[in-house]
């Protein structure tokens, strides 16, 4: 059924009309684009887009389809057929954004690419995304998820050490991308909207993988001590932090994380007085991590005799952090998500009804969710084709030679922490934008604690590279007073602390915006703010516990291995969508002069990423659950052994035809004309034969010599990349992915992550380094407060500003 585009000015992308040619990967940008209010028009051939037809499929309907594709509209052109060709180009003169997934050189065989596109509408922003770019050498390789997933470096780091890599569950990675692929998309149309030119984004699957799911180039949390994953992670999968540990009980399993002293003595005096663990020296947690097998084992003796429920419930009277590892079917009957609406009906036909994710984002209190089901098959067609009422709106644009980053003039108030927190803010100061951190040494971002108590760390400094650290304690009247003249002169105001904090201090939105009417204000927390759980520790490995990602993050036949102990997912995901969120109100505030809230659940990125999967496990119990690296849906599709020391390989089969070019490239024609093995049935069937068929292949090859010859004969392959190999790798370089920060007191320079986008008109991030807890203190106060160096010398020294000088090194 057709719908008209949204009117509703509220929603902060209304206005905003987007052309999406889609691929079956990263849908979920033009998805979070419709949530926000934008009119996303997917393009389709006559037969429909592929993605009509991804598994999983229910009674004919493709979930992914249902899922990926709501709030849109469809239309029909035959881009290959004069008239609908001339159709598009028309289409495009009232977009401001091409979302261009078709792949490297498909628009330009019509004549229809970037450039020529760009020649007649200026104002245009085009979004070319593909698998690995326009450019290097691995920019015409064919990729499935399990083929990013080696690639792109985060099956290096899963599964259990001395076993197959695991990879991650579900689509993951290329959520994780599609996710990034917004950010870019809607800097694109901050940077129109101020400079009156479009753009060329050439945005990389494989880079934004690299940069989000799991990434080895920027601030890595706990998980890592402190250190850079790129130079600190082992040949081997790496041990599961042993302070997260997941405890079996009777009827399943939970996870704690008892890492403060005050939560140890909760866990402590749980465990009853007959241990030897009492002694005041295990209030340290370095200490306890170096007892941290006899500790998990004298708990695990304490489980075995309750249920999971009844641990959950005496954890919270002790205080100490803990989830219950929900499996998929409890997680869509869990009474917290229940509450805050996590999950909503979708129609999918007539008697057919299931329970999808609400969305990722929560603007203004209300949820950015599902308005409109997917589009048949050109319901919108007749209705576009028919307008006459669209003015050019890139009439009087034009292109010229310039760079600007694109939040330039923009000031965010940065009260994030640990990594959610820390990324929010770098990506905005990457692009531009004046990023405050504000700190206060009786309440340290726990980032910046580490086992060394050094006062910089890798991490630290690659997470609040760019921004400026500002010292003010926040529990004193006169330091709420400073912040609120700050507030009047800023955008933004980033945090996520537990719920509440910030209105505890007198400094909620509903006092920020009396001052600053126009102030963006975004809190995020590890399951929302609102719910029976929402004061829960904001803790990651609790996050993926409760969200069922633990429990099909295993090998299948490994129950007792969980896979996700050294993964930060979703925290980089989580500080994406919150500026996304952010930057979409700042659109609105251009048009209405008004700020507003953002608010984020990290939880609930689990549940976005997989919503064709919980779906389908509302419509079909029991059928969302941990695959391993098998595919449920294609064989061979999973990781392979080669020669040499744990090395291994990603082989993918798509379709039929891919299985040709497998037998060719394999030179096993002799089996080309098995009609058993000719179908996606009929290989799925005879799973076991056609994996070792391939495995004995591999194994007599090097991972790089097995992705050469099948990337070469079209077959989606990659090597399993290890974060050491990242510095040589030649596509990692010919794209200048890396670059280097000189971090002052740090030994050597540090390894960094580069642009998130190949632009026109944005430049690489500068790359200044991250500050020392209030380093800046007196030129800020002086700056942006108009404070004599007098009065900031009186504020310090009664305690409402800080500097570094009065900062410890080890808070």
């Amino acid at each position: 059924m057709a719908y008209a585009a949204s009117t509703d000015p509220t929603l902060p992308l209304a206005g905003m009309r987007v052309v999406e040619l889609a691929d079956g990967k990263t849908d979920t940008a033009g998805r979070l684009l419709a949530d926000l209010g934008a009119e996303v028009i997917l393009v389709e051939p006559p037969e429909g887009i592929a993605s009509r037809h991804i598994a999983p499929m229910f009674e004919g309907t493709s979930l992914y389809f249902a899922t990926h594709h709501a709030n849109k509209r469809s239309l029909v052109l035959d881009l290959h057929a004069d008239a609908d060709k001339a159709a598009f180009i028309h289409l495009l003169s009232s977009t401001d954004l091409l979302l261009d997934a078709s792949g490297p050189g498909a628009l330009a065989q019509l004549g229809l690419g970037a450039d020529e596109l760009r020649n007649r509408y200026p104002g245009l922003v085009v979004l070319s995304i593909s698998d690995f770019g326009l450019t290097g050498p691995y920019s015409d390789y064919h990729a499935s998820h399990a083929v990013h997933a080696a690639l792109g470096g985060v099956l290096c780091r899963s599964g259990k050490p001395g076993h197959t890599p695991l990879l991650p569950p579900g689509k993951l990675c290329w959520e994780s991308a599609a996710v990034q692929a917004t950010w870019a998309a809607l800097l694109g149309q901050w940077q129109r909207l101020k400079t009156g030119c479009g753009d060329h984004l050439d945005f990389s699957i494989h880079e934004a993988i690299a940069q989000v799911m799991d990434p080895g180039l920027g601030v890595t949390g706990s998980a890592q001590a402190g250190k850079s994953a790129l130079d600190s992670t082992s040949h081997g999968r790496p041990e599961a932090v042993p302070l997260y540990p997941i405890i079996a009980c009777k009827d399943g399993f939970v996870r704690i994380c008892a890492l403060n002293p005050r939560q140890w003595e909760g866990l402590r005096d749980w465990l009853g007085p007959n241990h030897d663990f009492h002694d005041p020296q295990y209030l340290s947690l370095v200490k306890r991590r170096s007892k941290s097998t006899e500790i998990n084992a004298l708990t695990g003796e304490l489980f075995a005799r309750h249920t999971a429920a009844e641990l959950l419930l005496t954890g919270q009277q002790h205080g100490v952090p803990i989830a219950i590892v929900a499996e998929p079917s409890q997680v869509l009957e869990d009474e917290h998500f229940q509450a805050r609406g996590a999950f909503v009906p979708l129609q999918l036909s007539e008697g057919v009804r299931g329970q999808v994710p609400s969305g990722y984002l929560e603007l203004d209190g209300l949820r950015a969710g599902i308005r409109h089901t997917a589009p048949t098959l050109g319901a919108d067609t007749e209705a576009l084709l028919g307008e006459s009422d669209k003015a050019d709106k890139h009439a009087g644009s034009r292109e010229h030679a310039f760079m600007r980053r694109p939040l330039e003039g923009v000031r965010v108030l940065d009260l994030g922490v640990i990594v959610a927190g820390a990324e929010a803010g770098r990506l905005m100061a990457d692009q531009g934008a004046e990023v405050v951190k504000i700190e206060n040494k009786a309440f340290p971002d726990g980032g910046r604690q580490s086992s060394t108590g050094t006062p910089m760390t890798p991490s630290i400094a690659l997470g609040h590279r760019n921004k400026r650290s500002l010292g003010i304690n926040l529990r004193s009247e006169t330091g709420r007073d400073l912040f609120k003249q700050l507030v009047a002169k800023a955008d933004v105001v980033l945090s996520n602390f537990k719920p509440g904090t910030l209105d505890s201090l007198g400094l909620g939105y509903d006092v920020l915006k009396q001052i600053n009417p126009g102030i963006v204000v975004l809190d995020s927390s590890a399951m929302g703010n609102t719910g029976p759980q929402s004061r829960t520790p904001g803790y990651g490995p609790l996050v993926r516990a409760s969200t069922g990602l633990t429990s099909l993050w295993r090998y299948p036949d490994m129950p007792e291995f969980f896979g996700d102990g050294v993964t930060i997912f979703p925290d980089h995901t989580a500080g994406r969508i919150a500026v996304i969120g952010v930057l979409a109100l700042l659109l609105r505030r251009e048009r209405t002069g008004l700020g507003g809230t953002v608010s984020v659940s990290q939880a609930e990125i689990f549940l976005n990423s997989a919503s064709e999967q919980f779906l389908l496990e509302s419509l079909q119990p029991g059928s969302f659950k941990a695959q391993g690296n098998h595919s449920s849906w294609q064989v061979p599709d999973g990781v392979f052994a080669c020669a040499g020391d744990d090395q291994w390989c990603a082989v993918s089969v798509r379709d039929d035809d891919d299985w040709q070019r497998l037998l060719t490239a394999m030179e096993r024609q002799d089996l080309a004309g098995d009609s058993s093995l000719a179908t996606t049935q009929g290989r799925l069937a005879r799973r076991e034969q056609v994996n070792a068929l391939v495995a004995a292949w591999t194994a007599q090859r090097s991972p790089q010599a097995v992705t050469q010859a099948l990337q070469s004969g079209g077959v989606p392959a990659g090597f399993m990349q290890r974060l050491s190999d990242y510095r040589s790798d030649p596509h990692f370089a010919a794209r200048h992915f890396i670059r280097e920060l000189v971090q002052p007191g740090w030994p050597d320079p540090l390894p960094t992550e580069n642009r998130i986008v190949h632009s026109l008109h944005m430049p690489e991030p500068p790359l200044e380094p991250a500050p020392l807890q209030a380093e800046n203190t007196r030129e800020l106060a002086a700056s942006l407060l108009g404070l004599a160096p007098g009065d900031i010398d009186a504020l310090i020294n009664d305690g409402h500003l800080e500097d570094v000088a009065a900062t410890p090194a080890k808070a």
